[in-house]
């Protein structure tokens, strides 16, 4: 069975730019080529064949990059009119799946699960969600997750602060396209704030701890880590 992975790749990476300021931030060079590049050998390494991109921001750089490196049956793309905030993008990408369960993610974060475990935990809940969760120390970049230790069900969403530690939301999501697209929600909405932190008391939204590598590259700091972290691990 095709293995479909929705990745966001829209943004406008305002924050970025000091660093990178003539491309979407997928596309911005870690290690040699492209980040987005990382996102999907990883996923394709766990079994997925096939991408969804929804595109925005200069999506044209994005479209040219992966129509010469990437088969067509290997890609499906949206691209947003206007933003849809992560939500709206998620919707409209999925409009192109044809699996009833899919992982999310993002196309400037790398999270080097195992989303097999990930999906097979995911449809042994029968969960409408489930969230891949790292374990993190120090941090203030990141709001926490609460989890219910006996059965890993998601009990509350709190806010960014300092936390000296904690599970943070990692970006990774396997997500039950019926449960989703049924929810009466705006054309543009957020899939943190209006989809998860809405409905996860509905006792249906997990979450799996993985604590493995983890970047987010959406500031410059974050971004020069990658760099110089992926060169280290040959990635």
């Amino acid at each position: 069975m095709t293995n479909q992975c929705i990745i966001l790749a829209g943004g406008l990476g305002m924050r970025l730019r000091p660093s990178v300021p003539d491309l979407p931030k997928c596309m911005a060079p870690v290690a040699g080529k492209p980040f987005l590049d990382h996102v999907v050998r990883h996923f394709q390494s766990q079994g997925v064949d096939q991408f969804i991109f929804s595109l925005g921001y200069k999506h044209e750089l994005i479209l040219d990059h992966l129509r010469k490196n990437y088969a067509p049956s290997q890609v499906k793309y949206v691209i947003e009119k206007e933003p849809l905030g992560t939500g709206g993008a998620i919707r409209l990408a999925a409009g192109q799946a044809d699996r009833e369960h899919v992982l999310v993610t993002n196309g400037d974060t790398l999270f080097r699960i195992d989303s097999k475990k990930l999906l097979q935990f995911h449809r042994q809940q029968a969960a409408s969600c489930t969230l891949c969760l790292k374990p993190m120390k120090n941090f203030d970049r990141y709001g926490v997750v609460e989890l219910n230790k006996v059965d890993n069900t998601i009990v509350n969403f709190r806010e960014k602060q300092h936390y000296e530690s904690g599970l943070i939301n990692g970006g990774v999501y396997a997500l039950e396209l019926g449960h989703f697209l049924k929810k009466d929600l705006p054309e543009k909405f957020s899939f943190e704030k209006d989809y998860l932190e809405k409905f996860y008391t509905t006792g249906t939204v997990y979450g799996q701890v993985q604590d493995e590598y983890f970047i987010d590259i959406g500031i410059p700091e974050d971004y020069e880590k990658a760099n110089v972290d992926f060169n280290e691990m040959k990635l």
